[in-house]
C-alpha cells in the first residue's frame, strides 16, 4: 500500500532515526538513487511552505542542495521541476519564452507563398510562439499545458510520480551564475504571484496550491540584499571534525552502496577527509566534498571485485583521480 503523502508537509524522521531515506525511481537519468532528508531540512523546507517564500540552499558543490529539492518532491508528492541557471539566463527565461525567430522565418516563408492575409495572420498569431517557462508550469500546471497545446510544445516529463494537482517544486539551480536581474525578476513574479507573458491579456497566476521554489547556490556571487530578505535560507556543511565526517559519508555510503563493506566506506571517508585537510591547506576551495566520496565508492564498485581486500586496493588507485583533482602528483610529470 503506497504512503499517504500531504503536499504541504514533510513528516519528520520516524523515531530514533536522524533522518528520511528517500528513493528515486530507477529509472530516473541521474547516478545518485536515494537521499537522506536530514530533519533540519525537512524543518527548513516545511517553514518555506508555510511562509510562502522560496528556500534558498547556500553551501559547496556536491553537498546535496540539489537532490534535497527532488527529495522534497518525492516526499510531498508534488510534481518536480528542475532549471539550470547559467550566465546567459534572463529572468524572462524562468517564465515563457517567444520564439521570435521562428516567426520570422514563417512570416518570410508566409509571404514567398502568398497565402491569404487572413490565414497568415491566424498561422503567425503571437500565442503560437509562446512557450511555457518553469516558472509558468509551477505557478499554474493547466494553464500551461494549454498553452503547450497552442505552441505545439511538449509537456515536462514527471519523475518519481509526481502530481501536479499536489502543486509543485520548482528547482532554481545555481542561481549564482546570473546577473543581478535574474533574483531581482524572480522575486518580482514570486511576490506578486503572477506575471503576464508576451502576447497575452491577462496574468499567470497560481492555482489552487503554491508552488515551493527551491534555489541553489554555491557562493560564486553574491545575491542582492533585497533578494535575501525574501527568501528562507538553508545552509549545508560537512561536519569539520574527523570522526563526524567519516561518520557522515559513511552513513551516505552505506545508503547509495548497501553492498560494500563497512571498512570499504569508513576507508574512503578517511582518504576524502585526509585529503580535504591536504586542499585546505593548500587553500584550495571547495576540496573534495560529498559528491567525489560517492563517485569514489562508486567507481571502486565497478572495478574490483566482492572481496573487500580488493575494494581497498581500489580505492587506493581511484583515489588519485575522485579526490585529488587540484593536485598534480609527481608520477603525472613523467
Amino acid at each position: 500500500m503506497a504512503r499517504m503523502t500531504n503536499p504541504d508537509r514533510i513528516p519528520p524522521p520516524e523515531r530514533g532515526k536522524k533522518h528520511r531515506v528517500v528513493e528515486f525511481d530507477p529509472d530516473t537519468a541521474t547516478a545518485d538513487r536515494v537521499h537522506l532528508l536530514r530533519e533540519r531540512e525537512i524543518q527548513a523546507v516545511n517553514a518555506a511552505i508555510a511562509a510562502g517564500r522560496p528556500l534558498l540552499v547556500r553551501g559547496e558543490p556536491g553537498i546535496g542542495k540539489s537532490q534535497l529539492a527532488r527529495a522534497a518532491a518525492k516526499e510531498l508528492g508534488r510534481a518536480y521541476l528542475r532549471h539550470v541557471i547559467d550566465s546567459s539566463t534572463e529572468s524572462r527565461d524562468l517564465m515563457w519564452n517567444f520564439d521570435a525567430v521562428q516567426r520570422l522565418a514563417d512570416a518570410q516563408l508566409a509571404g514567398a507563398l502568398r497565402g491569404k492575409q487572413s490565414d497568415v495572420r491566424r498561422e503567425l498569431a503571437v500565442e503560437k510562439y509562446l512557450r511555457p517557462g518553469p516558472l509558468w508550469w509551477a505557478f499554474h500546471w493547466v494553464d500551461a499545458a494549454a498553452q503547450c497545446v497552442i505552441a505545439s510544445a511538449p509537456v515536462p516529463p514527471l519523475p518519481n510520480g509526481g502530481d501536479p494537482a499536489n502543486g509543485c517544486v520548482l528547482l532554481l539551480d545555481e542561481i549564482d551564475k546570473a546577473e543581478s536581474e535574474v533574483p531581482n525578476g524572480l522575486l518580482e513574479a514570486l511576490g506578486n504571484r503572477q506575471f503576464t507573458p508576451f502576447g497575452r491579456t491577462g496574468p499567470v497566476s497560481v492555482a489552487d496550491r503554491p508552488p515551493l521554489v527551491i534555489i541553489t547556490t554555491n557562493e560564486e556571487r553574491a545575491l542582492p540584499d533585497a533578494f535575501l530578505r525574501r527568501c528562507l535560507v538553508l545552509a549545508l556543511a560537512l561536519p569539520t571534525g574527523e570522526t563526524e565526517l567519516i561518520d557522515f559519508l559513511a552513513e551516505r555510503g552505506k545508503a547509495h552502496f548497501p553492498d560494500l563493506p563497512d571498512q570499504v566506506r569508513i576507508e574512503a571517508a578517511r582518504m576524502l577527509h585526509e585529503d580535504r585537510q591536504a586542499a585546505a591547506a593548500a587553500q584550495i576551495v571547495p576540496g573534495p566534498g560529498q559528491a567525489e566520496y560517492l563517485d569514489l565508492l562508486r567507481a571502486v564498485r565497478a572495478l574490483a571485485g566482492g572481496a573487500a581486500k580488493q575494494q581497498l586496493a581500489m580505492l587506493a588507485k581511484v583515489r588519485e583521480y575522485t579526490l585529488q583533482k587540484h593536485v598534480t602528483p609527481a608520477s603525472a610529470a613523467e
